[in-house]
């Protein structure tokens, strides 16, 4: 498996090849959320050596893997603002 970036995929971040499967996303269950690589390999239907290859590239591109996030929760926020907002009076 390779880690590749398509526009038309998850909005052009890091994914596993063949998969909407992104980098962040395996990330996020064995870094943030403590559960071993075989489990997320399971659970996401991965050969082991796809999560470990998400990791690695997750690891190798840090200071990218942030920056994503970050953009990612500014969006959120954005719309979380959007949505939020009371209707005007008519």
């Amino acid at each position: 498996m390779t880690i590749v970036r398509n526009n038309n995929v998850l909005g052009g971040e890091p994914r596993i090849n063949g998969t909407r499967i992104g980098v962040r996303h395996v990330a996020a269950r064995v870094i943030d959320g403590g559960q071993s690589p075989a489990h997320v390999a399971d659970q996401f239907n991965l050969p082991i050596s796809g999560v470990y290859e998400a990791l690695s590239y997750y690891y190798g591109h840090i200071e990218e893997m942030y920056n994503l996030e970050r953009e990612n929760e500014a969006a959120f926020d954005r719309v979380r603002e959007l949505s939020l907002k009371p209707k005007e009076p008519v």
